[in-house]
């Protein structure tokens, strides 16, 4: 039902969790895809191969997107590869544990320089490429703990929480033109960022009993609301944020 036939789809972070899951999602259902990445190219060249294998283009780059002509760049090589980007997904983002009173200046620096300074390059891009088609989707991706917090990760819920209020602040800048801006919060997932903590087994159940759904997400949970906000079957949403968690915050 959902056909973005057509249509080109650009994704930070595209090589592993979420933003994986999300390029290959989104090529099923006929989009292009231009995804960036940090270093890994042999993983990047597996999520080209997945999105080929839908019989889709694929475009990818890798780039800090920490800095924002690395993100501009980007964006125009994108662009210049596949023709007017129709959709954005802000999705690249580390998760880093630090306890307030021994985290350092440069752990604080990074985790908001990945997480949300990259969110504010790619939105005003994106903005700037919308605005003159008259039309886009953008879907930035943020977090639970940017709603409830997170002890030990000060710094990553505080950039997660800055996420949903740019997510509304730019909705309601952008809905004369036609753009549609919302946001995905997502809880615990099954990724590379929480391997380590999964593989505790005592801990893992812990976390199970803590979701009133017991079940930890897996990328395409995710994955799967991103496809429907970029998709015409969400034209009437806007500024929404979308918690995926299992019924976590309902506790």
């Amino acid at each position: 039902m959902i056909d973005l036939s057509n249509q080109v789809a650009l994704i930070t972070g595209g090589t592993r969790g979420i933003g994986r899951a999300t390029c290959e999602l989104l090529a099923q259902a006929g989009a292009d895809i231009a995804f960036s990445y940090h270093r890994d190219h042999k993983a990047a060249e597996e999520t080209a191969a997945a999105v080929t294998s839908h019989g889709r283009r694929v475009f990818y780059q890798a780039a800090d997107m920490r800095q924002q002509t690395n993100c501009a760049a980007f964006f125009e090589a994108a662009g210049a590869e596949l023709g007017d980007i129709d959709m954005v997904i802000g999705n690249a983002g580390i998760w880093r544990r630090a306890p307030i009173d021994e985290m350092t200046e440069a752990q604080w620096r990074e985790v908001l320089e990945v997480n949300l300074n990259s969110m504010f390059y790619l939105s005003q891009l994106a903005t700037r490429h919308f605005k003159a088609r008259k039309a886009g989707k953008m879907v930035l991706v943020s977090s639970t703990a940017g709603v409830r917090g997170e002890s030990y990760h000060a710094h990553y819920a505080a950039s997660k929480g800055a996420i949903i209020a740019l997510t509304r602040s730019l909705a309601g800048e952008l809905s004369y033109f036609n753009i549609n801006v919302n946001c995905v919060a997502p809880g615990w997932v099954e990724t590379d960022m929480t391997r380590d903590v999964f593989s505790d087994k005592t801990r893992r159940q812990i976390i199970e009993q803590s979701i009133p759904l017991r079940r930890i997400a897996v990328p395409t949970d995710i994955a799967g609301v991103i496809l429907f906000l970029v998709s015409p079957l969400s034209r009437h949403i806007q500024g929404e944020i979308i918690h995926v968690n299992g019924g976590s915050l309902i506790r």
